[in-house]
């Protein structure tokens, strides 16, 4: 996907979470987030917002902390993370495409993984916001599902900070049924995890169904839609593989 593609993506999946989480209100518990009520979810996605877009408008080149947590609930809350959501939009849709600032993981360059990140931050709470608000999801296409459980299994789990650990080697396959050739293996050891994108070799176990059940699932929000092999191995993920911030 081009970055054009992630911040339009970007942009409907914020106005999708902000009408559900009003729908909700900001009492509701989430689902998906059993810690949370929505509340805590407007709160956590507005300032990561806010976060991101100061890497992009101020060229910042190293991490920063992001600033915190509004003492705001209510219209008063979500109208602080419209506006967040919008002013991140409009930066990453007016930054020159060479701009230099800071990022976590590989990319082209450091809009395209902005875009990317958010769009697929936002994607994922947006899921939440609904859970929330009970009804009909909003669909994710299986392209840009498939773009994320790229960027879940190829970034965030490359990185050493993963728990995701096996003491005995495993091997992980995951396969979405409806992108083409969207295919994983996952190798599970003592060290992160290592994902290429084929279908070499034997697995333990395959999970396998529509990209967008598989990301979800992925990223901890339902179960693996279909499960073959060795279960035990798609467990290890579920119990170890949740991402926080920090």
């Amino acid at each position: 996907m081009e970055t054009a593609e992630f911040v339009e993506t970007l942009d409907r999946e914020g106005r999708l979470l902000a009408a559900a989480a009003e729908a909700a209100g900001t009492d509701a518990k989430v689902p998906t987030c059993p810690e949370w009520q929505v509340r805590d979810l407007v709160r956590h996605t507005g300032m990561v917002h806010r976060w991101a877009a100061a890497f992009v408008a101020e060229g910042y080149t190293s991490y920063r902390p992001g600033g915190g947590l509004p003492d705001l609930d209510g219209e008063e809350l979500l109208a602080w993370f419209r506006e967040g959501h919008r002013r991140l939009v409009g930066t990453l849709a007016g930054a020159e495409p060479d701009v230099e600032c800071w990022r976590f993981l590989p990319a082209p360059s450091p809009l395209s993984f902005w875009a990317r990140r958010q769009a697929h931050e936002t994607t994922v709470h947006r899921i939440d916001a609904e859970s929330a608000r009970g009804g009909v999801r909003s669909e994710i296409s299986s392209g840009f599902a498939a773009d994320g459980i790229d960027e879940l299994l190829r970034g965030f789990h490359a990185r050493d900070r993963s728990k995701v650990r096996s003491d005995e080697p495993r091997v992980l396959r995951v396969r979405a049924t409806d992108a083409g050739d969207a295919v994983w293996t996952v190798r599970l050891s003592q060290e992160p995890p290592a994902a290429t994108r084929d279908a070499a070799g034997d697995a333990d176990c395959e999970v396998a169904g529509p990209a967008q059940e598989l990301y979800l699932a992925l990223w901890n929000r339902q179960p693996f839609p279909h499960v073959s092999g060795d279960a035990a191995v798609a467990g290890l993920w579920r119990e170890r593989s949740a991402v926080t911030w920090s």
